[in-house]
């Protein structure tokens, strides 16, 4: 893994899809290797960090360890509540295992087909339709899912050589290729926006 670029933090994300699922939900308005280093952080300052014992610690205990230097995010107040919401969400539908959200089979047996788990992961708190996607694609491509029509579901982030998400980071080479795709399309919306406003004046 090279998705915190931190040896500690991304061995933590190799084996436990918790801390994957938190990394994914504090990739927000930090950048990305910030936002999954965070899941260590807590590691090391919580006793025990699990979705059953975060959705049950105290929300100001849980906050303060949001905040302790250096700050797991940019934002602690609204993130630590959406990992705490998060958590309690992992307890009370998939019992506390955060890989059932892929891997627990259908209503009638089946595995989950990569919509079905699309759908799981926007029910999520925190998790959107393009945070959802991001997540589908660095479940297939980095770690193993085979569900049927997974690449379909991730949309754009489903190809090999999308290079548009954290799913696309394997080393520093893709993490810079990464970055300039976002900066283009960053410039391309900001300059879109502009031919839009300059129309409508």
């Amino acid at each position: 893994m090279f998705l915190s670029t931190d040896p500690r933090a991304d061995a933590l994300l190799t084996h436990d899809r918790f801390a994957l699922l938190v990394g994914m939900l504090l990739d927000q308005q930090v950048t990305m290797e910030s936002a999954f280093a965070g899941p260590q952080k807590l590691v090391d300052r919580l006793e025990e960090f699990t979705p059953a014992s975060v959705a049950a610690m105290n929300p100001d205990a849980f906050l303060e360890a949001f905040r302790e230097p250096p700050a797991v995010h940019r934002f602690p107040g609204s993130m630590a509540a959406r990992v705490q919401s998060l958590a309690q969400m992992i307890v009370d539908d998939y019992d506390g295992s955060a890989e059932a959200i892929w891997t627990t089979p259908t209503a009638d047996g089946s595995a989950p087909t990569g919509p079905q788990i699309l759908r799981r992961l926007k029910a999520l708190p925190g998790f959107g339709d393009q945070k959802s996607k991001i997540f589908l694609a660095l479940l297939g491509k980095q770690f193993g899912l085979a569900a049927e029509g997974w690449r379909e579901a991730a949309g754009d982030y489903g190809p090999d050589d999308a290079f548009r998400s954290i799913a696309d980071v394997v080393d520093d080479d893709s993490l810079q290729r990464v970055r300039e795709t976002k900066k283009a399309m960053k410039a391309a919306a900001k300059a879109a926006k502009a031919a839009s406003s300059a129309q409508t004046s």
